[in-house]
């Protein structure tokens, strides 16, 4: 029986090896809280009932004890399990291979977990309450006719940089009709003397601020889980690449459908500042910040 009522996928396997730990679960709001208590509570506003955590297996325990159980105050909670052997019958996982597979792999996992509309979202990162209005308005009414109906929530590149290090964002060519072209991956992105930066190719460039920037924020039918299956067993049996490092990336899987006329993608642009854990030194700055929201009353004192 295929859900209507939207889902929400939260993508919590990650390792945060830059920041030294597992920072879905560092307390960083005045009470405690973590960063994803306030993506729940924003997304609950917006009208999401049900959440499914794509986290490894073997986290299972430290996820229920500090989010899971304290979230079945507001939605309806469950796990997917992201698992480096969680591949295509008659693949084989490469010798020596330990790291995951990527977020497209991430989304994968949720195959057996949902059947209807679903939104995407990173667990550490804030991405602000419009942004879940903006993700559930879409996914209420999405129907695939014709191409696939997608969406992805786009946020001003100036307003998704730390000051205390580059950061790897999707920049993304969009229509004038507010359709999605593009996705491409730029690494070390910073902003200094008043521009932004990024390497590419070993070459630095300057990039608008005012660029669409996705931060891993999307909105699916059901159709994108039986494209993965297809994407990601073809991404496992190529030969390019280190085969103990290749990632099957998500705006990948979506820039193909796109391009091959499979699917259309809106971009949904957001105006709130995204805040998030990348460096250590990031921690004072969202936990000032939070601190603020929440005195002004947008939040209540306890999440």
């Amino acid at each position: 029986m295929t859900e209507k009522e939207p889902v929400l996928a939260i993508l919590a396997a990650g390792l945060g090896s830059r920041y030294g730990g597992l920072k879905q679960v560092d307390p960083i709001g005045p009470n405690g809280e973590l960063i994803i208590d306030y993506s729940l509570y924003d997304a609950k506003q917006a009208g999401f009932s049900r959440a499914v955590f794509v986290i490894k297996k073997e986290n299972e325990s430290l996820f229920e004890e500090k989010i899971g159980r304290r979230a079945r105050r507001l939605m309806d909670v469950s796990y997917a399990y992201q698992d480096i052997d969680d591949i295509p019958q008659g693949a084989s996982v490469p010798e020596g291979r330990v790291k995951p597979w990527g977020t497209g792999h991430a989304v994968y996992s949720l195959r057996n977990h949902i059947s209807g509309p679903f939104g995407v979202i990173n667990a550490d990162d804030f991405y602000g309450r419009e942004t879940y209005f903006m993700l559930y308005r879409f996914l209420r009414d999405a129907c695939d006719r014709g191409k696939y109906d997608y969406c992805m929530v786009g946020f001003d590149l100036s307003n998704t940089l730390t000051e205390n290090g580059g950061v790897s964002r999707g920049v993304c060519e969009v229509s004038d009709e507010g359709m999605l072209r593009s996705v491409t991956e730029m690494l070390k992105i910073e902003s200094r003397g008043g521009g932004v930066f990024c390497e590419e190719n070993g070459k630095e460039i300057e990039l608008s601020p005012h660029s669409i920037a996705s931060l891993n924020v999307w909105g699916f039918t059901p159709s994108f889980l039986r494209e993965l299956e297809t994407g990601f067993s073809k991404f496992v049996s190529e030969q390019n690449g280190d085969p103990l490092k290749r990632e099957y990336y998500l705006p990948s899987a979506v820039d193909a459908l796109i391009k091959n006329g499979k699917a259309g993608v809106k971009v949904l642009k957001s105006s709130e500042k995204w805040y998030g854990v990348t460096y250590k030194d990031d921690r004072e700055r969202v936990k000032s910040a939070l601190a603020a929201m929440q005195a002004e009353g947008k939040y209540p004192p306890l999440l």
